[in-house]
């Protein structure tokens, strides 16, 4: 098929579009540092192309957008850090890849929205204490590690849980997004061959399409850029805690 015979077999109406053009400019948003909003970008592709088949049209655009995060934040990146927690992404990604095809979408859903109001309770709870001190324990980054490799693959929704890990590690902005830009742009690429092969979730096809949409990301990346620099470290946190909470009742009522 020629390259407009892909894009109109896809049989989307102007509404899907405006939705799912909406849908990858707050990726590009969500990129440049405005975390917590990644949840309604999962809800609308799931709404449009159904929960398995829109993560392999997410990934490519996701990688994409981590190109530009990792270039425009590279200097904040702690490497400590992401040495620390890729190992047991990875192993998250692997037994996701596993149970991916047996798990159901209602279970995934319903389990997603449980750790993601968890998460938001406990990063309420951290916020509000006394202490400052941050977990060294070795299991508490092992554990979230593994959560979001495992809810990366499943259904790239693993926002909420890093969201958590660097709110309770007291990252500042700059450091918070730098960071995570880094890890996920690594597990991105680690989980695409995963997605082409064994998924067959990104296609020739899938691809077509991420080349229509790839600009409204690159333009919410560069308007959200500009937002973040004027939000100041206390508000950013709890812009982070506001939004990731209604994405969990989003995801537990969806």
């Amino acid at each position: 098929m020629s390259y407009i015979e892909i894009l109109q077999s896809y049989n989307l109406t102007t509404l899907q579009w405006a939705a799912i053009g909406f849908a990858v400019f707050l990726l590009g948003l969500s990129k440049s540092g405005i975390k917590g909003i990644g949840i309604i970008i999962v809800v609308i592709l799931a709404f449009v192309f159904g929960e398995k088949a829109s993560t392999g049209v997410l990934l490519p655009m996701l990688i994409c957008a981590d190109v530009f995060a990792v270039i425009y934040y590279n200097r904040h990146a702690q490497w400590g850090i992401i040495k620390k927690l890729i190992p047991w992404m990875i192993v998250g990604v692997l037994v996701g890849v596993w149970v991916g095809n047996d798990i159901s979408a209602l279970l995934f859903k319903r389990l997603m929205a449980i750790i993601i109001i968890g998460s938001v309770a406990l990063m309420f709870y951290n916020e509000n204490k006394k202490s400052n001190s941050v977990p060294t324990n070795k299991a508490f980054g092992a554990s979230l590690g593994f959560l979001a490799g495992f809810t990366t693959m499943i259904g790239n929704l693993a926002g909420p849980v890093s969201n958590i890990y660097f709110m309770v590690m007291r990252f500042p902005k700059n450091e918070f997004i730098g960071t995570a830009a880094w890890l996920f742009f690594i597990i991105n690429v680690f989980k695409l061959p995963f997605h082409i092969f064994i998924w067959k979730t990104v296609t020739v096809e899938t691809l077509v399409l991420n080349s229509v949409l790839i600009p409204a990301v690159i333009i919410g990346f560069f308007v959200g850029a500009q937002i973040v620099k004027l939000i100041s470290n206390v508000n950013y946190r709890r812009f982070i805690l506001i939004v990731t909470a209604l994405g969990g009742v989003i995801m537990l009522f969806k």
